[in-house]
Formats: C-alpha cells, structure tokens, sequence
C-alpha cells in the first residue's frame, strides 16, 4: 500500500504509527513536513514541502491563521503535484486538518481516500481560552477563534473520514461535525514503558542528578505556561517545602509559550514566578531541566516518587499517559480531558486547578505515604492498557476504520 502522511512537524501525532508500518514491509511510506534538515529514516521517505505564503508581521490578526493555513495548502499542493509527476500515487492520504495542510490534497488525488487528523476546534468558552481568570484574553479572542476555525471546517469538507483523539477533544466541535469523527488516540507504547520501582540507577543532567529512595517529585511540560498550570506548580513550592523538607522537585519544560497567554517580550513564566516566590522557596531542591532528551525523560519518571500533571481544559500530553503507564502516582488537575482518562483516587488524584496548597498538600501525601498509593500507580497502567495501548487498542482501531474504505486488495 502506498501511504502518504502530511504534519508541518515530523512526525508529530504520527510518531507511532510510520515507523511501524515502515517495518511491517509491503508498505511504501512517504511523509510531507516542513521540518528540514531531517536524517531519512529507515523505511519511509521523508519529503519537504515549502509553504506558499507567510502573513505579513502586521497581518489583520482576523484573517491571518488563514493566510498562513491557505500558504501551507498550496505548498502541500505543490509537493504532492511533484510526487505524482515521479510516479506516486497513495492509497490513502492522512495528515493534521487544523493547519490547511489537506485543503488541496483532493484536486491531485480526488479518488484517494483522505483522513484528517482534527486536533482541536477552536473555542472561546469550556476550553483554555477564559479558563483561568488571571490571564485574560484580549476582547476579541471569541470572534477570532471563530475566524480561525474557518479553516477546520474547509477541512472537514475535503476528508471523507476524520479522527480525534479524546471524547472531550470530539466535543469541541460542532455536533454537525461529530458523525465523521472518530476517537482513536495515537497509543502509548506501554511495551517500551515498563513500571520499574526498585532498581537503582542515577539520571544525571548538567545542573542536577536524581537516584533511587529520594523525595523527587516531578513536572512536565512541553513549555513552562499557565495552560499547564506551571504558575500552580510553582505556588505549590512553600508548602509543600514545609511539609516535605527533603522533596526535590525536577520540573522539565521550554521557556517558550506553546498555548494561550503570553507575557510581554522578552519576560518568561519561570522568571517571573521565580521572582514572584522569591525566597519563600529553598531553590536549592527546585531543578529546572529545560527540555530533556525522552529517554531520560522516561528514566526520570521511573524514579518519580509523585507525578504532578497540571492543565487548562485542553488536549492531555502524552507525558501524561506515559506516566500512568510507569505506575506513577499521579496528582493532576480535575477539568474535564483529564478526568476522561483518570478517576480521582482510583486511577489518580484530582485537585482543583487554582489551589496550589491542596496540590502541595496532596503531592506531600504520596510522598509520606508511597506504598499506601502504590495500587493506584498499578490501576493506572491497567486503563492505559485497556484503553491507549498502541499495538493491543488504538493501531488495530485505527486499521479497522481505515479497512472499512480500501479495496480488499490493499487493505492492511
């Protein structure tokens, strides 16, 4: 089968899946990115395609999400133009639908089947914009917002099929939109994600180094940010310090701001924080690592004594679910994405988002308490087994939706 995958950002939600249907054999495998510079991987062709246009910096900020998405469907149009001119032609056809990728995808191709990755629908009220109320949005972000899901919807009408990867996630678009979109998380690899509670090893990093028996409570982000809750994170520290003298907290994440609110030019979420705690936190057992390599990552969490996961009613990490599926004690916010996949003192322990004492109260619980907490790590990994395992749940999900449209022929 002749596959042909399309995401600005290799490989994006795709990191699971192309990989493992490059070493199946008997697939032909290209992916379209904007990402250069990247080593061809083994077993499927990665191409660059250029965006057609950029806005301009003083772009109208109404229309310019849709400048930018139109720029990005011409040149995916003029890459796949140039792959059918050197004899390709895919089966079927999936890529991210939010970003004008897959608008033009259908005029080179009209009888390939197409699926459209729907991440996020654009939502002014029960999602992260005007979540939290000391980070306000400028007046107007409601009629942006609905400016810029004008781009989902030229989507939605190009792709026979789409898929998203939460119930709640689902539920942010339009029920006019719901009945062509199923749910099917892109997987957790719990097979390369083995709980490992009493070895003893070191995870040393330039400015820190962790072991086996201490106090380490970790944070995890993609960036330091208010929509994942790093300014609760951060307000947790005095007290949770009082409670637990020797917790070492290792927060993992950029500087940069990846959703929703952002500080002036130049300021960051942790200076600013860091400022605004001041010598009410022992900095002393605070580490900040920046964004670490995943296997460390994975190392680090394994020797995680609490797991703090933190967010806005948003789209749920991977980290996440990654954490659940090591047996973690996981202390992470009560909004609805995350209770989706997590019970509150089965599966984990829900807090209230804007409480950073009941965070810090809770974190120094588990780390009193390890052993009393240890089954719900064990029921933790369990639902991510029955729910979010790659090979076992959502990559034979995946086949059977996608088998429903292809010829028997060329089927998975």
């Amino acid at each position: 089968m002749n596959i042909l995958f399309i995401h600005q950002n290799y490989p994006g939600q795709y990191r699971e899946i192309v990989p493992t249907l490059a070493a199946m054999g008997g697939h032909r495998v290209v992916f379209l990115t904007q990402r250069t510079g990247l080593p061809q991987a083994t077993g499927h062709m990665i191409g660059v395609y250029k965006s057609a246009h950029k806005p301009a910096p003083n772009a109208w900020k109404y229309s310019a999400w849709f400048e930018e998405s139109i720029g990005n469907a011409i040149g995916v149009g003029n890459a796949c133009k140039l792959l059918k001119q050197n004899g390709f032609e895919p089966d079927i056809v999936t890529g991210h639908a939010n970003w004008g990728e897959l608008l033009y995808v259908k005029d080179i191709w009209p009888n390939a089947p197409l699926l459209g990755y729907f991440e996020y629908y654009f939502i002014a009220k029960g999602g992260l914009i005007g979540f939290d109320p000391e980070f306000r949005e400028a007046g107007d972000i409601g009629p942006r917002l609905f400016a810029n899901n004008a781009i989902n919807h030229l989507s939605f009408e190009r792709c026979d099929y789409g898929i998203t990867a939460t119930e709640w996630q689902k539920s942010t678009h339009p029920a006019s939109m719901r009945d062509k979109l199923a749910v099917i998380h892109e997987g957790i690899r719990t097979d390369r994600l083995i709980p490992d509670h009493d070895s003893e090893f070191v995870v040393e990093f330039p400015a820190a180094k962790f072991a086996r028996g201490e106090e380490i409570v970790t944070y995890v982000a993609r960036n330091l940010e208010p929509a994942r809750g790093f300014h609760t994170m951060m307000r947790s520290l005095p007290r949770l310090q009082a409670l637990r003298p020797q917790a070492r907290v290792a927060i993992v994440g950029g500087d940069e701001v990846s959703y929703g609110f952002k500080l002036a030019a130049g300021e960051t979420f942790r200076g600013w924080l860091t400022r605004e705690l001041g010598d009410s936190v022992d900095w002393s057992r605070v580490h900040f690592l920046g964004q670490i390599p995943y296997e460390k990552l994975i190392a680090l969490l394994k020797l995680a004594r609490c797991h703090v996961y933190l967010t806005a009613p948003f789209v749920p990490s991977w980290s996440f679910l990654e954490s659940m599926a090591l047996e973690k004690t996981i202390v992470a916010s009560d909004v609805g994405p995350i209770r989706e996949i997590m019970s509150d003192g089965e599966t984990g322990l829900l807090v209230d988002f804007f409480q950073p004492t009941q965070l810090a109260e809770r974190i120094a619980d588990v780390l009193a308490h390890e052993t009393n907490y240890r089954m719900i790590g064990n029921a933790a990994r369990k639902r991510i087994l029955s729910d979010y395992d790659f090979k076992a749940v959502t990559f034979p999900r995946l086949k059977a939706l996608v088998n429903n449209w292809l010829p028997q022929q060329i089927r998975f």
